[in-house]
């Protein structure tokens, strides 16, 4: 026997079946009847490979009513997956609340940090192509300054002090913007 219900297969040559086992290739297909009226829905499929699993896994010798058997595994198995699900949605919930919460900024606050994003683009065009350059690279891409040292053909005290004369006028432009 060849089943392939439930997208495996569990070929007899290859593996001895118990007598557990052969009941739940048996009714394999009530089984997943079974889950499906209890809400398994879509994941009845992976539902039933963990009953295999479990089955295959279990030292339970051997069982007196094994329908039964594989109905209580089922239950168990759903009754798991409903503890997991709840269990996630919780965690999910507890880590949403620790997060801040995102604000869409009014039309004016987006006109606003749009201005800012122009004038700051303005100010590093100012300081020249090798400064603007060197920051961008640095603390935007995140290139370590030797790397951004490399890249350009220049020496890494170079790339420092690029990034001196880059941060002290974006320092002023803060200042200057904080006074306003």
């Amino acid at each position: 026997m060849d089943g392939r219900e439930g997208g495996f297969s569990v070929p007899d040559s290859e593996i001895p079946i118990s007598g557990i086992e052969s009941a739940y290739l048996q009714h394999r297909g009530d089984l997943l009847r079974f889950l499906r009226a209890r809400g398994a829905g879509d994941a009845a499929d992976d539902l039933l490979q963990e009953i295999w699993l479990r089955i295959k896994k279990a030292d339970s010798g051997p069982v007196a009513a094994p329908l039964p058997y594989l109905y209580r595994v089922a239950n168990a198995v759903m009754i798991d997956r409903h503890r997991s699900t709840v269990q996630a949605a919780r965690r999910d919930a507890n880590w949403a609340e620790t997060q801040p919460e995102q604000v869409q900024p009014s039309p004016e606050g987006a006109a606003a940090a749009r201005q800012e994003v122009a004038q700051l683009l303005n100010l590093l065009d100012r300081l020249g192509q090798r400064p603007a350059t060197v920051l961008r690279r640095h603390r935007i891409d995140g290139l370590s300054q030797r790397e951004v040292a490399a890249e350009m053909g220049i020496s890494v005290s170079t790339v420092e002090s690029d990034l001196r004369t880059a941060y002290r006028a974006l320092l002023e432009w803060k200042e200057r913007r904080d006074e306003a």
